[in-house]
């Protein structure tokens, strides 16, 4: 890991200097909370990785010259939402200052060199991420949310890793009713904002097909403390949770609903979905596409007619999967923070494949 000064990553969080590495602020939630990925992974490295608790899937070592990866420790989303209020706002100047100053450190390290940032590990979660300097460190294994706001040439599943959002609902513990099916009393629960850019404009949409119509709740709102309180009642009393695309094909109401072992009903056509190479997602999860969904009647008809039997089944798988999606310190055997370095770890030998060819190739990749 790179030892960057303090202003690149625990700074933003208002954090004392010298005070050891400081917990997430329960007042940062909302979106700062969603996208904070880049924070419990550097959380996880702190003491070297190799605490009492099994089950690290990163240990971090001192010497770089026995590294396999090397971890980026900016706070590129947490930059994105504390320099300005929206895009064009002047206070963004700061955070494409950092993002000018932290290329300017990586390019003249020898071990940026020596693999152009191949083996690099730099987290981008929220879609609006590093966005000035992104075309800079695209050799790198960028963390994301999805692919939304990236071309090919920047982003991939072949280099780079689908980290699932930070849930700000609670997770659902006591989760253990003699009846799960009939405790659940709301067929299909959505809240959320329904105006929405880009593929978001499905939920406007949806809005009309769906509000009003028996055992669905269906309501707009913005994430306030009371708002998240609301959701969290409404996800674990309904059996199945609409997740529509946002402004990207992702959102955090996917693993807020999976955490509160709702069954996601997801409608989003160029999503992807984290460890998707170990999760099963059909197990737990049912697809529609946009015309699926729009069409009137066909959604809630599809729901209607899942068989308890198969729901219950989906519902456990629920319970069997929700702790890959929990963000925590120290963190714990096969939790959301090492799901994300086994991941990592996974694009280890591609990326020495490239290394290794990069350097004896005379013209680069010649069949391709």
């Amino acid at each position: 890991m790179y030892d960057l000064p303090a202003r690149f990553h625990v700074a933003m969080m208002g954090a004392a200097a010298g005070a050891g590495f400081p917990a997430w602020p329960p007042s940062a939630g909302g979106i700062r909370r969603q996208h904070s990925v880049e924070y419990w992974m550097m959380a996880s490295l702190q003491d070297g990785g190799a605490g009492p608790e099994r089950g690290r899937e990163a240990v971090r070592v001192r010497d770089p010259d026995a590294a396999d990866a090397f971890f980026v420790p900016f706070f590129s989303s947490l930059s994105f939402n504390v320099h300005g209020r929206n895009m064009t706002d002047p206070d963004t100047e700061a955070d494409r200052l950092l993002q000018v100053e932290l290329v300017d450190i990586l390019w003249k390290s020898k071990y940026w060199q020596r693999s152009a940032g191949r083996d690099h590990v730099i987290p981008m979660h929220h879609p609006n991420a590093f966005r000035f300097l992104r075309a800079m460190v695209n050799a790198s294994i960028l963390i994301v949310s999805d692919f939304g706001r990236y071309t090919k040439e920047l982003a991939s599943l072949r280099k780079d890793v689908v980290a699932p959002y930070v849930h700000v609902v609670g997770s659902f513990l006591d989760d253990d009713p003699p009846d799960p099916f009939e405790a659940r009393h709301t067929l299909l629960f959505f809240r959320g904002r329904t105006v929405r850019k880009d593929e978001g404009k499905i939920r406007s949409k949806l809005e009309k097909i769906l509000k009003g119509k028996e055992g669905v709740r269906f309501e707009d709102s913005i994430a306030t403390g009371d708002g998240i309180n609301i959701s969290t009642e409404g996800m674990r009393s309904s059996k199945f949770c609409l997740h529509p695309a946002g402004d990207t094909p992702s959102s955090c109401r996917l693993f807020d609903a999976i955490v509160s072992h709702c069954v996601p009903v997801i409608v989003s056509s160029r999503i992807e979905l984290p460890f998707e190479d170990e999760i099963d997602y059909s197990e737990f999860s049912l697809f529609f596409s946009v015309e699926e969904a729009l069409r009137p009647d066909y959604l809630l008809n599809e729901l209607r007619q899942v068989p308890k039997r198969k729901w219950v089944d989906m519902w456990l798988k629920l319970k069997n999967v929700s702790h890959h999606y929990e963000f925590q310190y120290p963190p714990r055997k096969g939790d959301a923070v090492n799901m994300i370095w086994r991941q990592v770890r996974h694009k280890i030998p591609a990326v020495n494949l490239a290394i290794h060819r990069n350097r004896r190739l005379k013209i680069p990749d010649w069949w391709g």
